[in-house]
Parts: structure tokens; sequence; C-alpha cells
């Protein structure tokens, strides 16, 4: 396994490898499960593992968790040793963002709801990144996990607006025993917290069983999802909706949630017309 620091290195490696398929996955690191289930996905359907590292901070707002989001660069460099990785590419800010910089890529509606709203400049952000890295790396497919849902929509419209010619490959939500979505915010949570942040899960998995039941109003959903969450005392919602994957609008069947638990912002998504899994 190598490492590479800088586009440039990157994107001749990239000629070396010209007669090899490529699997990227974009991370920014404090790799877990989940990420371990997209690099194992992208090494079985690729002959070469490229993935990358990179704390992007144009897709942290004002008061958001940029200085506190955990970096175990180490830990997680071990963690890609014992797989079938075969480079890490690992650029520093002023290499993906000289001070000249000035592009952005904005990729329109499906970028401006829910967590667009939320968290304005998030999705910019986003989207610069991930168009500097399919340049960088030129995969022939990139591994997203469903997890970021709102963001696999971003990704998929941009991928196909610009031609780049990359397979998005998205890889399913991957979940503790008791049904928490793995995430490297979790390790935020206190024990009180961690229980609490159940609601989530628990809120999907209600939502699932109504539709299962025959429940097709997407009012009387959301409205069971509320009230799950709003049961919780330590849950505060931010958003709770049902909408279409692809463009984010309502109305749908993909039950999206950003909820804070105590200090920590959390995500969650669930497709309610399958049957939630566990």
């Amino acid at each position: 396994m190598i490492t590479i620091e800088t586009p440039a290195a990157m994107r001749a490696k990239v000629q070396e490898w010209a007669e090899y398929s490529i699997g990227l996955v974009p991370t920014m690191g404090a790799l877990h499960a989940g990420h371990r289930s997209l690099i194992e996905r992208a090494d079985a359907e690729n002959d070469l593992v490229v993935v990358s590292i990179f704390v992007n901070p144009l897709q942290f707002g004002p008061g958001e968790d940029l200085a506190r989001y955990p970096r175990p660069i180490e830990k997680d460099l071990e963690m890609l040793r014992g797989m079938d990785v075969d480079a890490v590419y690992m650029p520093g800010v002023e290499d993906m963002y000289p001070e000249s910089a000035s592009t952005r890529v904005m990729v329109g509606s499906v970028s401006e709801l829910l967590e667009g709203a939320s968290r304005p400049g998030h999705f910019e952000g986003v989207a610069t990144v991930v168009t500097k890295l399919l340049w960088a790396v030129d995969p022939d497919r990139a591994y997203f996990g469903q997890k970021d849902a709102q963001q696999v929509a971003v990704v998929k419209r941009l991928a196909a607006d610009l031609d780049t010619g990359v397979e998005i490959v998205v890889c399913p939500i991957v979940r503790e025993a008791d049904g928490l979505a793995v995430s490297s915010r979790n390790a935020y949570l206190s024990p009180a917290e961690r229980a609490a942040a159940l609601s989530l899960s628990r809120s999907l998995r209600v939502a699932a069983e109504m539709y299962a039941s025959g429940e097709r109003d997407a009012g009387r959903l959301r409205a069971r999802i509320h009230e799950v969450l709003t049961a919780e005392p330590l849950a505060s919602i931010d958003y709770a909706e049902l909408v279409d994957p692809s463009t984010f609008q309502p109305p749908g069947t993909l039950a999206v949630l950003a909820v804070k638990i105590g200090k920590t912002r959390l995500i969650d998504n669930h497709e309610v017309s399958k049957p939630f899994p566990g």
C-alpha cells in the first residue's frame, strides 16, 4: 500500500495504472465498519482500490465540528494495511485548496433542501471536493454509503451532469446490532446519549412496519416518526421527512432524519417500502 499526498502525484500514479480498473472510496478518515464495507465492495469489483482520507473544510459550516472531528490517522492506516488497498490518497488542505483557488461546484435543487437548508454551503463543499477527487483519481467506480442519502443524490447528479463516466456505487447502511447506524460521530455520545440515539432507528422501523401494514399516507408516516423521536427527551429534531430519493422533494418513501442527541447531530434514513433490517 502506497501513500500519495498531492493531486499531481495521484494523477501520475493513475497514468501508470491505465490498464487497470480503479475503485475509489472517498472518506474523511475516522474509519469504521461502514467504510470497511465500501472498501470490500470496491476490492471485489476493481483491479485496484484507492481510499482517500481528507477532512474537507469546505463542507463544515460555522459552529460545526471541524476542529473536533476525529483524525486517528495511524489507526486508519493500520486498518487499511490489513485490507486490499493499493493506495491511500491523503492530500493536504493547501494542496486541495491553494490560496488562489476560487472555483466551487454547485449542483442545484437536490442540494438545497433538508441537509442543504440546515447546513448552508455543505453540499457546495461536498460537490467541490468530490469533483476534485474524481479528477485526481479518475476511477471507474466510486463508492458511497447510503447513510448519507442526500450526499448520494448530489454525487449522482454531479457525476451525470459533468459527464465523468464514473459509476457511483451505493452501499447499504451498516448498523450496530441494536440498529444504530455506524458513524464516526457516535464516538461523541455518552452512554445515556448512545441509548437515546436508538430513537432514530426505532422511528424508521416503526414507519416501515406501518408501510408494510398498508399505510401509504406520507403525512401519517411522518407524524408517527416525529412521535417516536419526540418521546425521547435527549432528542431534538432538525428534520424528519419522507422524500423522493433522487430529487429529495416530498412526497416519497425515503424517510430521512437529522436529530441532535445532546450536542451531537446524527443522520439516518430508510426506504420505508422495504423491511427494516434486523
